[in-house]
């Protein structure tokens, strides 16, 4: 009774620490938040420090100004239509002059990162500079970097340039070991989502596919890079097959960076810029505070272009943190009802999901497209579920290097018979009234007429997958199948097969959103979902920031191949889905 009456104790305690620490927090919110207007002063400096950060598709201003006080759950998310305002108005404001970036361990796939890049690139037209410095450069770090004026580096740093890589978990060892029959349904030979399951390495086809579009995207990169840092395309070719950057003078010599630079030497560059004496004090502003000076532009403007987020894994319901059928869906509606929203540009971001819920998106988007513009501006993926929900769109927008296509589906189904029996000495037995009463039950096996069900029910869901693709894209079935059969692309090879229209970032789906609803000359932007305010975010994230940082504390690195074994409960039923979680390296 005593332990039981201490736990007790301890958990009054703790819940009147954190009554306290709410409205502490919430009073500090108030303070932080009601601060003067930023102003910004001549000769500033707009300092991007983006190391170790994630880039997401959008993140609340407020957040991002709280997040330097390590007071938002997620501080290390930064959205990229936030940086881009960012980098937009430094651009047309006399007194930045200029830009000091630190990316060199930025995180996120190559498309988001190229659309910054050229946010980058178009600032570089004013006439102002962009300098480079970082301890460490990863490979996408570096691609972002290599569009600054100058690039400097850590003595004692590095700079992995060695192509790019993308790397599978296979449970297939696991599955045995536990005794777990995965049954596998699919269509078509690059449909490889399932395989971590079923084999303990890639198949031929996977591996290849997934090698071309890697080719394609590295290719890419080295194309812009050499244009930025005037280095011959193929002697770049050459030190990224080879990784002939092994220390950092080799960075310097082969003419990737210009130099290898402590901190406080890079400063001492900036302050010869901008005109500062020695030692003097470098004027700087961050992302949060140059936004808050940033005008809100055609603010009377009466026509709009609604801008729906589609980011993350496609489910169904209302699901937080992930592409929620419901949510998207009543979003695409209200802009499809709303007089004043003349177009629509759904930004999609997903591997994909599942098909009922990629089905209900399709229904809204191919009713919007009916009455006016529908656009679908594909970020770093939009992949199987994701191209799914994007086939209706009149114009559909990918960056070179987005990962898309993956038109196919498969179904998964685990039987459990040996584990519970023969591991754990679990029996089960069942009374029904018909044949297929207990259908799918996952402690015994499939007869070959469920069998044939699922295969049946499988192939009719990609004929349907097909089918909006067809519609959507006007092209002949036979056309679709030919690009199709699960098989993945870049954004250049998808527009090589009809699958893509045009080569680009949001900006341009916008602009074309808004040229097809004839608003070309004055229209506003609106972004929904709309974004949850500090206190709301807190609320609902506060308790899965405690869980994972308390599982990363616990597990280290293998906290994220747990996560994978975790969802794979998830994948069970009938899926529109990437072959893998995609990480390119």
């Amino acid at each position: 009774m005593k332990f039981l009456s201490n736990v007790f104790a301890v958990l009054i305690g703790l819940f009147i620490f954190s009554l306290f620490g709410f409205f502490f927090l919430a009073g500090l919110i108030s303070l932080t938040t009601a601060e003067d207007k930023v102003t910004i002063e001549d000769n500033t400096l707009l300092h991007m420090n983006l190391n170790n950060v994630v880039l997401v598709e959008r993140s609340s201003e407020e957040n991002m100004n709280l997040s330097s006080l390590g007071m938002v759950p997620t501080p290390n998310k930064i959205g990229l239509t936030n940086l881009k305002k960012a980098i937009k108005t430094a651009k047309n404001n006399e007194k930045i002059k200029g830009i000091y970036l630190q990316a060199g361990t930025v995180m996120a796939n190559p498309a988001m990162l190229l659309e910054l890049r050229n946010s980058l690139e178009d600032f570089k037209s004013s006439g102002k500079f962009i300098i480079a410095y970082s301890e460490y450069f990863s490979e996408n770090g570096y691609f972002l970097s290599s569009i600054s004026d100058e690039i400097y580096m850590n003595p004692m740093g590095g700079l992995e340039f060695n192509g790019l890589s993308s790397e599978a978990l296979f449970f297939k060892g696991l599955l045995e070991k536990l005794e777990i029959e995965p049954v596998i349904f699919r269509v078509g030979e690059y449909k490889s989502a399932v395989e971590p399951f079923i084999l303990d390495q890639m198949s031929e086809a996977n591996r290849r596919q997934t090698e071309e579009f890697l080719g394609d995207i590295n290719r890419f990169a080295i194309k812009a890079i050499s244009e930025s840092r005037d280095i011959n395309r193929e002697k770049l070719e050459e030190i990224n097959d080879q990784m002939l950057v092994r220390k950092p003078q080799d960075a310097v010599d082969l003419g990737l960076i210009d130099g290898i630079w402590y901190d406080d030497q890079v400063k001492d560059l900036l302050r010869n810029k901008m005109g500062i004496s020695e030692n003097g004090k470098i004027k700087t502003i961050n992302i949060s505070g140059i936004n808050t000076t940033a005008k809100t532009e055609n603010i009377t403007a009466s026509d709009r272009v609604a801008v729906i987020i589609a980011q993350g894994e496609i489910v169904s319901g209302k699901v937080e943190n992930a592409l929620s059928s419901e949510i998207i869906a009543k979003e695409i509606k209200n802009a499809r009802m709303d007089d004043n929203i003349k177009a629509i540009v759904l930004r999609v971001n997903s591997p994909g999901g599942s098909i009922l819920a990629s089905d209900v998106i399709w229904r809204e988007m191919n009713e919007a497209r009916k009455v006016k513009p529908v656009i679908a501006s594909m970020s770093e993926l939009a992949a199987s579920g994701g191209y799914y929900i994007s086939a209706p769109a009149d114009t559909i927008v990918a960056q070179p290097n987005t990962i898309t296509g993956s038109i196919g589906i498969f179904g998964m189904w685990f039987n459990a018979k040996g584990l519970l029996n023969n591991k754990l000495g679990i029996t089960t037995d069942v009374a029904k009234t018909g044949e297929f009463s207990d259908f799918m039950n996952p402690t015994r096996e499939l007869t070959d007429l469920e069998k044939n069900i699922i295969q049946n029910q499988i192939e009719d869901g990609y004929d349907t997958f097909i089918q909006r693709v067809a519609d959507g894209r006007d092209m002949s079935k036979e056309a679709v199948l030919e690009v199709a059969s699960g098989r993945v692309w870049s954004g250049m090879q998808a527009k090589e097969k009809g699958l893509v229209d045009v080569l680009g970032g949001l900006e341009d789906a916008i602009e074309i959103a808004a040229k097809k609803a004839n608003i070309e000359d004055e229209y506003r932007v609106l972004y929904f979902p709309k974004q949850k305010s500090f206190i709301e975010q807190i609320m609902s994230e506060l308790g899965t920031d405690i869980e994972a940082k308390y599982m990363n504390y616990r597990f280290g690195a293998t906290y994220q191949t747990l996560q994978k074994m975790e969802k794979v409960k998830d994948m069970q039923g009938v899926m529109a889905r990437m072959p893998f979680d995609m990480i390119i390296e």
